[in-house]
């Protein structure tokens, strides 16, 4: 099976120009068909055999472009998933202008936390799949009833704080990398502060042993960590009631906050920050896309040798392995 994918455009309600255009990159399984669309304008079908397509969206962290994270949604397309990255522009903070994931800084203040989601750019993107589902490669192929929210750094925590079926129902799952949900001080929170998930979807948190930039940004928290997973344990143990057996923690011996990032760009965000990984980059990615394939797997497509290869984890010699928790 092969992994293809195509570009939209679009536009976010209440967004001011030029910062209210969203550019979309769809991955998706294809079946070569040999057709004069095929040849002429390199459009593929989709692999129609493995439909309906359960979808993934994917937040990038801030200034970090969604090709960063290509391999591992390649890697997710071929276990026949759809998965969307986007490149948005726009001003999360006055007179910043960023490449963003989209974070509703209001709906993160203290008198309105919880009360709604965090991820200003989902509507839009859900919106767009709508439209997917009725024309184009995918008209008709995806189940837009199982959608699961993923993403790394700032945008892995507004993708766990969305996931609530108050907010969007269709989303039943979020994953994140290099997140968790400690809170501003400069917002009003006081020091040292967990805040909750909204825990009412499977969630699994990922870090890495090594990562600096979470080491190295402890002070917007009034606090300096322990450890560099500290406040994604934290996370896990305070803003997670669990109880279900569908939340989880998985910490990477050696990895550091960009080890989800391939190719590596050291031009934008904030990899100055960043320790030096200290395991093979590739194994530690090859770990990753794993872990999220067996979450999706046990807990959107409910397999039950998925829930147990993941399970293992616990007991698992693997030496990338540093912690792994269920609850």
């Amino acid at each position: 099976m092969s992994v293809r994918a195509f570009f939209q455009v679009a536009k976010v309600e209440n967004a001011a120009s030029p910062y209210d255009t969203i550019h979309l990159k769809v991955f998706y399984p294809a079946q070569r068909s040999a057709s004069p669309q095929e040849q002429d304008m390199g459009i593929v079908p989709a692999d129609e055999g493995r439909s309906p397509f359960k979808v993934v969206i994917f937040f990038n962290g801030i200034n970090c472009g969604p090709e960063i994270y290509q391999w591992l949604t390649v890697k997710l397309a071929e276990c026949g998933l759809v998965v969307v990255t986007f490149a948005w522009v726009a001003q999360n903070l006055p007179g910043i202008v960023a490449l963003t994931p989209g974070v509703e800084l209001k709906n993160l203040a203290p008198n309105t936390y919880g009360t709604a989601p965090t991820a200003s750019a989902l509507p839009t993107l859900l919106a767009a799949l709508e439209r997917l589902q009725s024309e184009g490669v995918l008209a008709g192929l995806l189940d837009l009833d199982h959608i699961i929210l993923g993403g790394h750094s700032a945008g892995g925590r507004v993708a766990i704080e969305s996931a609530d079926p108050r907010f969007f129902s269709q989303v039943v799952g979020a994953f994140a990398y290099g997140a968790h949900t400690a809170a501003i001080v400069q917002l009003g929170y006081p020091p040292n502060t967990i805040l909750p998930l909204p825990d009412a979807l499977p969630l699994m948190l990922i870090g890495g042993t090594c990562d600096g930039v979470i080491a190295k940004s402890s002070h917007r928290y009034g606090v300096d960590w322990e450890h560099a997973t500290t406040p994604i344990t934290r996370s896990f143990q305070e803003a997670i009631a669990g109880n279900r057996g569908d939340s989880y923690l998985l910490l990477l011996e050696g990895a550091n906050h960009f080890s989800i990032a391939h190719p590596f760009d050291s031009t934008t965000g904030r990899p100055f920050l960043d320790f030096p990984a200290t395991q093979p980059e590739e194994q530690l990615r090859n770990l990753i896309a794993e872990a999220i394939n067996l979450f999706i797997d046990a807990h959107v497509r409910h397999q039950l040798k998925a829930l147990e290869t993941l399970n293992r984890y616990s007991v698992s010699d693997n030496p990338l392995i540093a912690a792994f928790e269920r609850k």
